[in-house]
């Protein structure tokens, strides 16, 4: 399985901010969204950065309440790992797991056309698992 086709399923939109956003309103924006992380865009297409809330927490122990009046360019993860719509769930979710971080933008063509969550790779790969065991089941007992 590859990253294309769990957007075909889950749907290509990406949540994004601009860089100039203050950190309150991006935290307004992941919890009304309840999402973890923010593409950080001017246009909707390029990647500029990531705001993710491990971003923000570790903001947040630097500058305590201050924190609220930063910008999100401050803030956001500048050097961000992406991946395209050929990759496959196995890859993904040891380069997830080996940099320790829960989201990857999608990119074809350079332009954004979605993002990834590990949440969305352990999904598919507990689908697969699951099909497999089911198949297994009916070729035994049939």
């Amino acid at each position: 399985m590859n990253v294309e086709a769990i957007l075909r399923s889950k749907g290509s939109g990406v949540a994004t901010i601009p860089p100039e956003t203050t950190i309150a309103a991006a935290i307004r924006e992941l919890r009304s969204r309840g999402i973890g992380a923010l593409v950080v865009s001017e246009d909707g297409h390029s990647v500029a950065g990531i705001l993710s809330e491990r971003d923000i927490v570790h903001a947040l122990a630097e500058h305590g309440a201050e924190l609220l009046k930063l910008t999100v360019d401050r803030l956001m993860t500048r050097r961000v790992v992406t991946c395209r719509p050929e990759d496959t769930v196995s890859e993904l979710m040891a380069r997830m797991t080996e940099r320790r971080f829960r989201h990857l933008p999608v990119l074809k063509d350079g332009a954004l056309c979605g993002i990834i969550s590990i949440g969305d790779l352990v999904k598919n790969r507990i689908e697969e698992v699951e099909f497999e065991a089911d198949s297994l089941r009916h070729f035994i007992a049939g």
